[in-house]
């Protein structure tokens, strides 16, 4: 005859049945996730490489190949490998969404100024005339210890802008905020300096103009 069972033993044993059907509800669970999707995909909480109002310069129709660019209007970096970009975006035009966010660098006095000009300019449909303006024209105002708001206006103004509008959206707080969101995603996405680029969501680590231009073309012709 089997001695019975302590009270201890029993407690024992019913705890070891419940743990083990939780690891195995947690194994079953981890076997049929979902994956993680990448960050440019992700959650509208989680950090995204590209989000729905991110400002497109250029548009793939099969939206295979995406570039991103976090970067600063000030930036002296920026500003040389601009003619790159519009290079690029000439070269695989069709083939390859060319894409910007704003990353203003703390120690640039007219970094901010800068990129709320150019999302004051996207209220209005004109975004990439201004990009363009400030880019060729950073030498003018770029490095300098003082406001240049008043010259980014008459940039609004030679580019066409209804200047009304343009100076009751320099003036919204909701205009400084979008500028402000893709700084603090980019922080979240690991951007530390600019120009930042991201391939497809990862980012690139680029020594060489040529390793950038080879990278997009091996995504292309994939």
């Amino acid at each position: 005859m089997k001695k019975p069972l302590s009270t201890r033993t029993k407690i024992l044993i019913n705890v070891g049945v419940v743990i083990g059907v939780a690891v195995m509800i947690a194994i079953v669970l981890f076997a049929t996730r979902t994956p993680t999707p990448p960050s440019s995909t992700g959650s509208a909480s989680a950090p995204q490489v590209l989000r729905e109002n991110s400002h497109r310069l250029s548009t793939a129709a099969d939206g295979k190949v995406t570039v991103v660019e976090f970067l600063d209007f000030e930036c002296e970096a920026c500003g040389a490998v601009y003619p790159v970009v519009e290079d690029l975006r000439e070269e695989f035009d069709g083939e390859v969404t060319f894409v910007t966010r704003y990353f203003p660098i703390p120690s640039h006095t007219n970094a901010v100024n800068s990129a709320v000009a150019a999302e004051a300019a996207a209220r209005q449909g004109q975004f990439e005339a201004m990009y363009s303006k400030l880019f060729e024209t950073q030498t003018q105002w770029g490095e300098q210890p003082e406001s240049r708001a008043d010259l980014f206006r008459t940039y609004a103004e030679d580019i066409g802008l209804d200047l009304e509008l343009y100076d009751a959206d320099i003036q919204d707080p909701a205009v400084l905020e979008r500028v402000m969101e893709d700084q603090r995603e980019g922080t979240a996405l690991g951007v530390q300096g600019t120009p930042t680029f991201f391939l497809n969501g990862e980012q690139l680590e680029l020594s060489t103009l040529e390793a950038f231009r080879a990278a997009i073309e091996g995504a292309v012709r994939e």
